[in-house]
């Protein structure tokens, strides 16, 4: 038995999760691949949130958190030669990505940018200050808005990019997405020497209620009425598993890198298992209908700003 109390075990784990923060914030854990591996139903899942965007000829439309592309490259499609569409994301792996798959044209472009910290970036909103039609983001806003310091800067700089009248279109995990998954995730890093508030802080998710996220928009300066914003429970199955991702396992490793980073990295395989024997009956169907599957919540909705903003 280790002569290493529990104590001084997360005394001494706090210690060098301090030493490595600096270098995990500038970690790009995405992956393509992998999110084509272990994720590609998110694009494939976006018809609701695509239909209240209804992008038309020669608009030209933001999309924030554009991950690898592929919606922003249907987007692109449907505003036609005359209509411009920007979809900025702070993965390079992504842009990279986008950049080099989809025939980037005079319509369509790719930037590198950190969604969270646009008013940050003045050169950017001072040159596309109320110029977009209409601003979209799918399954992105719950990972930008995640600090809670950041949400109204970041909202109100959305505000500023939409010309008076425009609109902000978004589909983003709602309160209780992927609930299940969360707990394991959190119980991981308790079972290895965690406080349960260091592995809750761990997450890099921010699930609101519909009632929350519009009361945020109104802050920021949108208007956006309470039916504006829907909760939509959406079970959704995990792609097949493969050498490339897949499965529970690859969503887990993907999507819960965050919590993954915080372990050594000879932990990580273990935790991961770990996770994976904890969701196996939970996310499986007893109706032989097969498969793995996640409890995804998604909070969609539309917000404007007023025609007769300054």
């Amino acid at each position: 038995m280790s002569g290493i109390s529990p104590g001084s075990r997360t005394r001494k784990m706090s210690h060098n999760r301090d030493n490595n923060t600096h270098e995990m914030q500038k970690k790009d854990h995405w992956s393509a691949t992998a999110y084509q591996s272990s994720a590609a139903f998110v694009p494939m899942l976006a018809s609701k949130v695509l239909s209240l965007l209804n992008p038309q000829c020669g608009e030209r439309i933001l999309d924030i958190g554009c991950g690898d592309g592929t919606l922003t490259f249907q987007i692109a499609k449907a505003v036609g030669p005359d209509g411009t569409v920007l979809g900025l994301d702070n993965s390079s792996s992504f842009i990279t990505h986008a950049t080099s798959t989809y025939n980037c044209d005079s319509n369509l472009r790719f930037e590198l940018q950190d969604c969270a910290r646009l008013e940050e970036g003045t050169e950017f909103i001072a040159k596309n200050a109320a110029s977009f039609d209409k601003i979209f983001s799918n399954a992105a806003l719950h990972w930008i808005l995640r600090d809670p310091d950041r949400r109204l800067p970041t909202l109100r700089a959305l505000h500023t990019l939409l010309k008076p009248g425009g609109s902000l279109v978004f589909e983003m995990g709602g309160a209780g997405n992927v609930s299940e998954a969360h707990a394991a995730l959190v119980y991981a890093l308790v079972h290895r020497g965690f406080s349960i508030k260091e592995a809750r802080d761990t997450s890099p998710w921010f699930f609101p209620s519909a009632l929350a996220i519009a009361c945020l928009l109104r802050t920021a300066g949108f208007s956006v009425a309470d039916q504006d914003v829907e909760l939509e429970y959406r079970a959704t199955r995990m792609e097949k598993k493969t050498n490339y991702g897949g499965g529970i396992e690859g969503w887990i490793r993907l999507m819960g890198a965050t919590f993954l980073e915080k372990l050594p990295v000879e932990e990580r395989d273990a935790a991961v298992e770990e996770v994976c024997g904890v969701l196996r009956d939970i996310c499986s169907r007893p109706d032989g209908e097969g498969g793995e599957w996640l409890g995804y919540v998604r909070c969609r909705g539309i917000a404007k700003r007023s025609i007769t903003s300054d």
